[in-house]
């Protein structure tokens, strides 16, 4: 099995398990809101009303379950922080809503202990859509605690693909 990239401490960014993002398959991500390196629509921000941004995926044929994170790159004294750790989501699903969580999936903790997707609010700052393609359904409670769920997901993962937003508008 092939370990992957996940959110790892005051980076943001890190090898969990010892593997490389480039021994993975890869999983095309897109948003109909916006385009890979443009930034994140205002409302999808803190000062925002909409909730989470829509996005669709491709590439995660036999997995088992689908995960989505979303983080950013703060490198400040505070480290990254995570806004969204979402996992068992079925592998037939190709889409999230906006505002939405698929059926049948759980959601994690994030960085503030908050169980559901926290607003970014940095302007500056970039934010990741990853999504993970899992060889397992994960054994986690709703609320699981942030490092359980990203452990668990690293270990399982067969495949990534990510969309960035550069900045809030």
């Amino acid at each position: 099995m092939v370990a992957v990239a996940v959110w790892a401490g005051a980076s943001g960014c890190g090898i969990v398990g010892g593997g490389s993002p480039a021994d993975l398959d890869v999983i095309s991500v897109s948003s109909p809101q916006f385009r890979d390196g443009d930034p994140l629509p205002h409302g999808y921000s803190c000062q925002g009303q909409i909730g989470n941004p829509p996005l669709r995926w491709s590439g995660t044929s036999g997995a088992k379950s689908v995960a989505l994170v979303v983080d950013d790159t703060n490198d400040s004294g505070d480290g990254a922080e995570v806004h969204w750790v979402v996992y068992n989501i079925d592998p037939e699903t190709t889409e999230l809503g906006e505002n939405t969580v698929p059926r049948g999936s759980r959601q994690g903790a994030t960085t503030s202990g908050k169980v559901g997707y926290v607003a970014p609010c940095r302007a500056d700052d970039s934010y990741r859509f990853t999504v993970y393609a899992l060889d397992a359904k994960l054994d986690l409670p709703v609320g699981a605690p942030l490092s359980e769920s990203l452990e668990r997901i690293a270990a399982h993962t067969i495949a990534r693909g990510r969309l960035t937003a550069t900045n809030i508008q």
